[in-house]
C-alpha cells in the first residue's frame, strides 16, 4: 500500500492493526500519512490532543526504543470503531504493557484515538496471564 486510496479494499480493523504495527516498527510518520486524517485528535493525557503532538511523541519513543515489539492478541470492529488489545514491549527482556487502543474511523481514515495501558508485573499471581 502506498496511499490512502490503496487501502480502500481493507477493513477498518485491518487498517487499525496495520497502523499500530507500523508505528511500533518505527515507521511513525509513514503510518500517519497513510492512515490518519488531518483533523485527527486523541485522548492520551500525557500529550496535547492534536495529531502532530502525538506523532512527535511516537517518533521519539521509536528512536529511543528501536527493538519495540507489538503483538496483537485481538481486534474487534463495530461500525466506525476498532478496539485492539495488544502486548507492547520496549525490548525483549521487558515484561511489557497490555494496551487497549480504541480507534474511530471516518471514511477509512483514523480520526480519533484512545489508549489505555496496564504494566505487566514480572511476578503476577494470576495463572491466566494478562492475555
Amino acid at each position: 500500500m502506498n496511499s490512502k486510496q490503496d487501502s480502500a479494499a481493507f477493513s477498518n480493523k485491518e487498517r487499525a492493526v496495520s497502523f499500530l504495527e507500523q508505528v511500533a516498527g518505527g515507521e511513525v510518520r509513514e503510518a500517519y500519512q497513510r492512515y490518519v486524517r488531518s483533523d485527527f485528535s486523541h485522548h492520551n493525557p500525557y500529550f496535547q490532543g492534536d495529531k502532530d503532538s502525538l506523532m512527535s511523541a511516537m517518533e521519539e519513543d521509536a528512536a529511543n526504543n528501536p527493538h519495540k515489539t507489538l503483538e496483537v492478541h485481538r481486534a474487534i470492529e463495530e461500525k466506525d470503531m476498532v478496539v485492539v488489545h495488544s502486548h507492547i514491549k520496549q525490548h525483549q527482556e521487558d515484561p511489557g504493557v497490555a494496551v487497549v487502543h480504541i480507534i474511530r474511523f471516518e471514511e477509512g481514515e483514523i480520526v480519533e484515538l484512545w489508549d489505555i495501558g496496564q504494566p505487566i508485573p514480572k511476578d503476577s499471581p494470576n495463572e491466566n496471564g494478562a492475555f
